[in-house]
């Protein structure tokens, strides 16, 4: 098969995710329904939604779905190369990097926010953060969003997406990882967050680029995840701002400050120690 095509298949492998992301949810809705014996009241249907447990079913089985589709049909090809080499150092600072990136990602992501959406872009916006907030706060939202879901995204997004797109520029590959990052921010359905996965996507992209393997990847997008879960049962109210949490904006800076600190050392020993 021509090289020429592999962009157009790292799209088709972002589809086949958001297709599983959009069926599965519907089949357990409907699985609810009959179920709970709902189906013969036309009333109730025409208000039902997922409960916190479905929603949890559903979301469990979209990323055991698509972990399973995409290693057994070798879309995203799995080795054992890159742990038989022992890169405990390399995962180390994935754990550094991603824990200190949680605070400037927070304040970056607050001082671009427009003050105002459109009509339809805040409809998605309140639906995504309203479904977020139910994983988080039902038992089982930390193994979906923190275990699974990094699992699956890594193997779709890096191990397959970026996969291709490497094999077909490797010449220039900051291009194929931008692209593969842009595909990630896009698929998350959130256009409040859509800078914070694309500049993660660009940071996870150059680890795959790096190490040809997703593991540093799902070790950092693990860190993340649980961060922002461990941050969400803290503080839960979803208007909080990082004045609010360190009490003035000076306060806040510093942490922001901080944590840079944090960051960039493990951004350059990854730099070191990723061959």
């Amino acid at each position: 098969m021509s090289k020429n095509l592999n962009p157009l298949i790292a799209i088709a492998f972002v589809l086949v995710f958001l297709a599983i992301q959009t069926t599965v949810p519907v089949v357990v809705l409907i699985a609810q329904v009959i179920v709970s014996g709902d189906w013969h009241n036309k009333e109730m249907l025409a208000n039902i939604e997922l409960s916190p447990g479905g929603l949890i079913i559903a979301e469990a089985i979209c990323s055991v779905a698509a972990i399973a589709l995409f290693t057994i049909m070798k879309w995203a090809p799995v080795s054992r190369q890159f742990v038989e080499k022992r890169p405990w150092g390399v995962l180390f600072w994935c754990i550094l990097a991603s824990a200190g990136l949680i605070l400037p990602s927070m304040y970056f992501q607050e001082v671009t926010m427009p003050e105002q959406w459109p009509d339809f872009i805040q409809k998605m916006i309140d639906q995504a953060e309203q479904t977020l907030s139910l994983i988080m706060s039902t038992t089982g939202g930390y193994a979906v969003v923190c275990l699974l879901a990094p699992i699956a995204e890594e193997l779709v997004f890096r191990g397959a997406a970026l996969r291709v797109l490497l094999e077909w520029k490797t010449e220039r590959r900051w291009l194929m990882i931008s692209l593969s990052a842009l595909l990630f921010a896009v698929a998350h359905m959130n256009p409040a967050q859509f800078v914070h996965p694309f500049l993660i996507g660009l940071l996870l992209g150059w680890m795959y680029e790096r190490t040809r393997s997703v593991l540093p990847g799902i070790i950092f997008h693990w860190i993340n995840n649980t961060v922002a879960y461990l941050i969400f049962h803290a503080y839960p109210n979803p208007d909080i701002t990082m004045t609010d949490i360190f009490g003035s904006t000076t306060h806040a800076l510093m942490a922001v400050g901080f944590s840079l600190l944090i960051v960039l050392p493990s951004i350059y020993q990854l730099h070191l120690r990723m061959k």
